[in-house]
């Protein structure tokens, strides 16, 4: 599956599906609306404020499963490298943050960008950005940017030692993607104080 209109069309697939704000929709149907709450991002923390984990545990699965299916089925099945295997992992976090069923106004994809980069790299992105996203964000108390950009810098070092040939030049183009997501949350707005 290496034609140019497959891949193509394949990679607008995957941004369409990433663009479905799964939070706002089972929202809707608790009777809530997830951007009424917390920041008003449209996302799982919403989600789960406005209705607890009824819907804040469908939105955390379908959320991971749309970043990770696309960059898992370009690298692992398809075989796919460079542009084509960047463009499959980023454009299901791009839907999610610029959905067009929101006007552009989607969330900021972190639980997106977390399911692309398993896909890619499977146990090795999980290894090294789970335990930092869970310091990050339970134990300094950060915001998300600063966790993410964190992330970034430490995949770096992973991506150049793990010899993967071909496919180096698209992780390397999705880990400017990533900082560039913690960009818009970082260097705006200062980390959270922890709590005393």
């Amino acid at each position: 599956m290496n034609g140019v209109f497959e891949a193509v069309g394949l990679i607008a697939l995957a941004f369409t599906i990433g663009s479905f704000p799964f939070s706002v929709w089972l929202g809707r149907l608790a009777g809530v609306d997830p951007r009424s709450v917390g920041d008003g991002n449209p996302g799982v923390t919403n989600a789960w404020k406005a209705d607890s984990w009824r819907i804040g545990l469908p939105v955390i699965l379908l959320d991971f499963l749309k970043g990770f299916l696309p960059a898992f089925l370009a690298r692992w099945a398809w075989n796919w490298s460079g542009w084509m295997l960047a463009a499959a992992a980023a454009a299901p976090v791009l839907g999610h943050r610029f959905s067009p069923f929101l006007r552009g106004r989607g969330g900021k994809g972190m639980l997106a960008l977390l399911g692309a980069w398993t896909g890619l790299t499977l146990w090795q992105a999980p290894l090294v950005v789970g335990p930092l996203l869970t310091i990050g964000t339970l134990g300094l108390r950060w915001r998300e940017g600063w966790t993410l950009l964190l992330s970034a810098a430490a995949l770096l070092p992973v991506i150049f030692f793990a010899n993967w040939g071909a496919e180096a030049l698209a992780l390397w183009f999705f880990s400017l993607l990533m900082i560039l997501a913690g960009y818009r949350h970082t260097l705006i707005l200062p980390p959270t104080k922890p709590k005393v």
